[in-house]
């Protein structure tokens, strides 16, 4: 199974990776979590570049393009072996991620995102993507806790530019029935125990 994890930075995501793959773990599967961008070689050469505050200068066809290449290694590299294997693949971002950062967020045209995103995975699309939903400001509180000298190039984004890409991953939810929208503010366990029950509903689904 292809699990995928989205939203806006500091929702919680990654916390939520682990616990899934704990739990998977414990029942016997065969777990790899990725993270994007990165996961190979070139991939994490990219991902250097991509987050670095030095390259704020960086203009948004070029990290669009550079998110897609990472992926593009990613999907071939990892991804997909992984998958042929009946390995189960929990992946911290994906092309969704695109859709609503460059997409939404930065003002790309769309269906221009799509075709991108198109070519770099191919058919390779998610089974499940759980998208942690807060609100901007429980983001904007998270980061200040964090501190600013740690943030990469995305994180120092403006609240402006998060409520769109968050706009964005809203309405991406409405377009295909992989989508599970998980509150964010919830308790962590809850949050857990409401991802776990998807996984395995999906699950009774494919193999009935």
């Amino acid at each position: 199974m292809f699990i995928t994890f989205e939203g806006i930075d500091f929702c919680g995501k990654s916390t939520q990776v682990e616990l899934l793959r704990d739990y998977l773990v414990k029942n016997k599967k065969i777990v790899e979590i990725i993270r994007e961008p990165g996961g190979t070689e070139i991939s994490e050469k990219i991902r250097e570049v991509l987050l670095d505050k030095k390259h704020n200068h960086m203009f948004m066809e070029t990290e669009i393009f550079l998110f897609s290449a990472s992926r593009v290694q990613l999907v071939r590299e990892k991804i997909r072996p992984f998958l042929e294997k009946g390995v189960y693949v929990i992946s911290d971002r994906f092309h969704d991620s695109t859709t609503a950062y460059q997409g939404f967020g930065r003002g790309i045209d769309i269906n221009t995102v799509r075709h991108i995103n198109s070519l770099a995975i191919g058919k390779t699309v998610p089974d499940i993507t759980f998208i942690i939903d807060i609100p901007v400001k429980v983001a904007d509180e998270r980061k200040k806790n964090k501190g600013n000298p740690e943030l990469d190039r995305i994180e120092i984004s403006d609240s402006v530019f998060y409520e769109k890409v968050r706009n964005g991953y809203l309405t991406i939810a409405k377009s295909e029935n992989r989508f599970r929208i998980i509150d964010g503010t919830a308790k962590i366990e809850d949050m857990h125990k409401e991802i776990v029950n998807e996984i395995n509903i999906l699950e009774k689904q494919e193999n009935p």
